[in-house]
């Protein structure tokens, strides 16, 4: 069984509750779990955040639409990852997808989980040898290998560093999941109020017709509008 994580917080910077911003009727948040089931190698989603208030209102949400989420201490980031291990029971896999992204693409999903699978490796993702545009990150773990991490993470960096970020410095063969395009110098991460214009207009343009829109859909809308081309190849 392969379980995915999608990190996802209100808190931010340059665009704060984004995780409930509207896209095509419903919260972001609930556009990236939607994207993400449509995978067909996830046998289970829960979603992690933390348990500040900030974030009591994504939580219920979530929790409304039975979708399972898992709470924890803003200040350990690899006790959420520990906690959604143990709630998952036995998984053979753990696949980690950040929460700034509604582009999450299952297709792409499937091809790093199934490399994950076939090489055996401990760590395999799209993100170390980098040709996907940013915010279509995917990361597979092996669950053995990610508690092993969780175990080596020291105290004082438990607050930031993932133990995925841990499993790739640690790791001396991951698996790399490459494209046969350098789109690495697009950034499709929703982190600002333009990026969220940039995501409803590419929703209002591609759900209606298909809610499991492509990247290549994405970058086909995109080339052929000029109100959108700072997000072009």
């Amino acid at each position: 069984m392969i379980l995915a994580v999608l990190q996802a917080r209100m808190t931010s910077a340059r665009l704060p509750g984004k995780a409930m911003a509207p896209l095509r009727g419903e919260p972001m948040i609930w556009r990236q779990v939607e994207r993400i089931r449509m995978a067909r190698s996830v046998s289970r989603l829960i979603v992690a955040t933390s348990a500040l208030p900030v974030d009591d209102p994504l939580a219920a949400f979530l929790v409304s639409r039975g979708q399972p989420v898992l709470r924890g201490a803003a200040s350990n980031l690899s006790d959420r990852f520990a906690r959604a291990l143990d709630a998952a029971g036995p998984v053979s896999h753990v696949v980690r997808i950040k929460g700034d992204c509604p582009f999450a693409d299952p297709a792409l999903i499937d091809k790093v989980a199934r490399q994950a699978l076939e090489s055996g490796a401990a760590y395999t993702s799209n993100r170390l040898q980098r040709t996907y545009p940013r915010g279509l990150e995917v990361e597979v773990a092996r669950a053995d290998a990610l508690a092993a991490a969780l175990a080596a993470t020291r105290a004082e960096d438990k607050a930031t560093v993932s133990p995925f970020e841990q499993l790739r410095a640690d790791d001396p063969q991951p698996a790399h999941c490459v494209g046969k395009r350098d789109l690495s110098g697009l950034d499709w991460r929703v982190k600002t109020p333009a990026d969220y214009a940039f995501a409803r207009a590419v929703y209002d343009a591609l759900h209606p017709a298909d809610p499991g829109f492509s990247m290549q859909d994405v970058l086909d809308i995109i080339q052929g509008r000029q109100d959108l081309a700072r997000w072009a190849a």
